[in-house]
């Protein structure tokens, strides 16, 4: 909000939406027909006072009209093209730009239905793989594609949901918690409001589950594995599916999820949300975070709760007058699978494929409870700055050992300064930060040593006479 921002497509389809002609729209905001023509076609930058009169006579939500979106967008038409299927098309990097300024709507089907096609490939191969082993021949389903959706749906909504953080904030009032016994005030609560026991039951009980409600008996089972933090949050969980399931579906039902798996892991990621809500409340948790300049040890400490789940909360802290620094965040494990994601900072993640050797976060697991910081630089010269530090999941035992990932936590380079563990980082030198890519095959970065796969939009050259830092040799690119 304090930059100027070239919003002129945006600005062309609300008019559109609205009905309205240059001259009509011009005279609500109080400018001149002119005037309005350039900012449409770029030529003029969309002012804070003038984005302010768009909020008051449109209604328009104005972080999401200011939000950089048709960035993500080129990032995912990119990715989408620069798979072998259309190779020898004649498509520039302006074409993109161009398509999402104009038709934003059809980019975004055009990356859908891609996502769409390539969950069909994977099936199609790995269905092939079984093929060649007969006695293992099985239909397979992808699994994939619900989970995104939901990360979509969190996407879309910011990762921040205004009524799930009142209703949490309801529960400390309704239940008369206390700071420091959380745990203890959430059982009692559970009890006189819902008739609900909780046991604590040893790990041969429970076997892999960590957290099982009984309908019948009216009792949560939390396994003995569980640290401190885990129990207090799997009871906000329970608490979120026992009394606000209405709330929860109402989310739901408005997303238009495509099927019943996909929302009923959507009711899940909200009812988790819910959770760490009622575990670090907003208000109290932003003012900590920003005290103390989003110090995850000390946040985790004072609110009693894990690395990962400060480390996911501090993405949620978009209130209107009480944001935060904008984070992105990612789990990932030591195979380099992800399984959370959330691109709050506009850092671009691969759908498709691995990430990028070069990012912090892949160099935590070498030194498992460090916490690493690394400075970035995406090939479009986009700057962020991220750190990342292991993770334990709980297990069950000698014979089901505990789950090790690695977080990942960071945030565009101008906001860096407002992080403690950028201190000491030069952080106007960009020239000093690590290049890293999406991953591999999109990389346009043709002399990194870690390179696993050729770029897919670069012709390979094979010379068994020459080797070099990479595996990889590549013809000159074609200019755009």
């Amino acid at each position: 909000m304090e930059k100027k921002a070239m919003l002129g497509p945006k600005v062309r389809r609300l008019r559109r939406d609205h009905g309205l002609t240059q001259a009509q729209m011009a005279e609500q905001l109080g400018i001149s027909p002119s005037y309005l023509n350039l900012i449409e076609h770029n030529q003029r930058p969309v002012t804070v006072p003038l984005l302010l009169k768009l909020g008051q006579q449109f209604g328009v939500d104005l972080q999401a009209f200011a939000e950089d979106e048709e960035s993500r967008l080129v990032a995912g038409l990119r990715e989408v093209f620069a798979d072998p299927l259309f190779d020898g098309s004649d498509i520039k990097n302006q074409d993109f730009r161009e398509l999402a300024a104009v038709a934003p709507t059809l980019g975004q089907a055009v990356v859908a239905l891609y996502r769409g096609f390539r969950g069909a490939r994977d099936d199609l191969q790995a269905l092939a793989e079984r093929v060649a082993d007969r006695e293992k021949l099985h239909l397979v389903q992808s699994a994939g594609f619900p989970q995104d959706e939901v990360r979509d749906l969190f996407q879309t909504h910011s990762n921040h949901f205004p009524d799930l953080e009142a209703a949490a904030e309801s529960l400390w009032q309704d239940g008369k918690l206390e700071r420091g016994d959380l745990y203890r005030g959430l059982v009692d609560w559970l009890n006189t409001q819902h008739s609900v026991r909780v046991r604590l039951l040893p790990s041969e009980v429970m076997g892999y589950a960590v957290r099982r409600f009984d309908r019948h008996s009216r009792r949560i089972l939390l396994s003995e594995m569980l640290a401190p933090s885990g129990r207090t949050f799997q009871l906000a969980c329970q608490i979120a599916l026992l009394r606000h399931r209405d709330l929860l579906n109402g989310i739901v039902e408005s997303a238009n999820l495509s099927g019943d798996e996909a929302r009923r892991l959507a009711r899940i990621g909200l009812a988790n949300y819910f959770a760490a809500a009622v575990l670090m409340p907003y208000a109290r948790f932003h003012e900590a975070a920003t005290q103390v300049r989003y110090d995850i040890e000390i946040l985790r400490r004072r609110f009693d709760a894990s690395f990962e789940q400060v480390c996911h909360r501090l993405t949620t802290l978009h209130r209107s007058g009480a944001k935060g620094v904008p984070f992105f965040f990612m789990r990932v494990d030591s195979a380099g699978n992800v399984s959370k994601r959330f691109s709050g900072a506009g850092f671009h993640f691969a759908r498709f494929g691995g990430g990028c050797p070069r990012w912090i976060v892949y160099e935590a697991f070498r030194t498992p409870g460090k916490i690493h910081s690394q400075m970035a630089e995406m090939p479009d010269g986009t700057a962020y700055f991220s750190i990342a530090r292991t993770v334990v999941k709980a297990g069950g035992g000698h014979r089901s050992p505990p789950q090790q990932f690695a977080v990942a936590l960071g945030c565009d380079v101008q906001h860096a300064a407002q992080v403690t563990y950028a201190d000491g980082f030069d952080l106007s030198n960009t020239d000093a930060a690590t290049p890293i890519g999406v991953n591999c095959r999109l990389c346009p970065r043709l002399d990194c040593s870690q390179r696993a796969f050729p770029p897919l939009n670069h012709r390979l050259i094979v010379d068994e006479n020459l080797r070099g830092l990479s595996p990889y040799l590549f013809a000159p690119p074609s200019a755009e």
